[in-house]
């Protein structure tokens, strides 16, 4: 990390904050004796955003000058190797952008074989059509018998990805969560806006184990304690991670005094006669010797049994 580089980052001004962000955590990678070389997985992980969006915004960036990227190989091997992005304030920085540097691909071989989207942005930057570099051209040439061509994708990744989110979160209670925040939904900030806080919401439920109607409670929560609504579902985490930590403790206390309350006392017998009638009326098991004369004739005389019905039970 880099501070001096994380503090410049801070100081642009005029970036979406989507854009902001990226930039950011690309200075935070920064190390200021080797330089900054993070894959883009490494990037869209840190902004918690797809690599299709990631492109969107390192493009932009560049556009703006801010950032340069420069494409990297193995000498040795001559495979691509994380793509080096070099920040506006160094002293390395270009004065003008060629076409011949950057792609803005991921990087690594590993993330070479996952399959393209059609808005990664890969094989282009800043306008420039992508070309494989000469001295590694054959490095990069598939096997057309072992690699077949893949039909597009019917979708853009990011779609897909914002009908899931959609379909996770319903509208309703994502609208309810913002209104506890104090954020109005037709004019939402950055933070806030597209599919990835409504899975960041998601995650909520899936791994903290929370309802909808528990974050919408801690949410109200959160209003009460801050002035300000909070920059995005990130800075809610620590608050849901309480209430669901709560929410584990209180199930454990309730399992505990279940244990600890004494089983309820077996009803005493307080009619024996109907008691002893009972068994010898349904064949139940009953030592003769439990049947005194005093129980034989209580018995007859109130007519809970039949004299033959205790000759069968060898009750004389």
């Amino acid at each position: 990390m880099s501070h001096k580089a994380t503090v410049w980052a801070i100081q642009q001004r005029g970036l979406k904050p989507a854009t902001k962000i990226v930039l950011w955590f690309l200075c935070d990678r920064h190390n200021p004796d080797f330089g900054c070389f993070p894959t883009q997985a490494r990037l869209a992980d840190d902004a918690e955003m797809s690599i299709s969006s990631l492109n969107e915004h390192l493009a932009r960036l560049e556009e703006l000058r801010l950032i340069h990227r420069v494409r990297v190989h193995d000498p040795r091997t001559h495979k691509r190797q994380a793509t080096r992005y070099i920040l506006g304030f160094e002293d390395g920085f270009p004065q003008v952008p060629t076409p011949e540097t950057g792609d803005g691909f991921e990087g690594t071989d590993e993330e070479q074989d996952c399959d393209p989207t059609p808005d990664s942005g890969h094989g282009a930057i800043s306008g420039f059509p992508a070309k494989p570099s000469p001295d590694f051209a054959q490095s990069h040439l598939r096997n057309p018998e072992t690699n077949l061509v893949r039909e597009p994708l019917s979708k853009p990744v990011k779609e897909e990805e914002g009908a899931q989110a959609c379909a996770a979160i319903s509208d309703q209670f994502f609208g309810e969560m913002l209104a506890a925040l104090g954020l109005d939904a037709t004019a939402l900030p950055g933070w806030w806006q597209g599919w990835p806080p409504r899975l960041h919401v998601q995650r909520w439920c899936d791994e903290l184990g929370l309802t909808e109607a528990e974050i919408v409670t801690v949410a109200e929560a959160s209003r009460q304690e801050h002035p300000e609504p909070p920059d995005g579902p990130k800075a809610l985490d620590r608050a849901m991670q309480r209430a669901a930590q709560r929410k584990v403790e209180a199930a454990g206390q309730k399992r505990r005094k279940r244990k600890s309350e004494p089983a309820p006392a077996a009803k005493a017998i307080t009619d024996l006669p109907a008691f002893y009638a009972k068994i010898v009326n349904a064949d139940g098991y009953l030592p003769v010797s439990a049947i005194s004369n005093t129980m034989r004739d209580a018995m007859l005389g109130r007519g809970l049994v039949t004299p033959e019905r205790l000759r069968e039970r060898g009750i004389r």
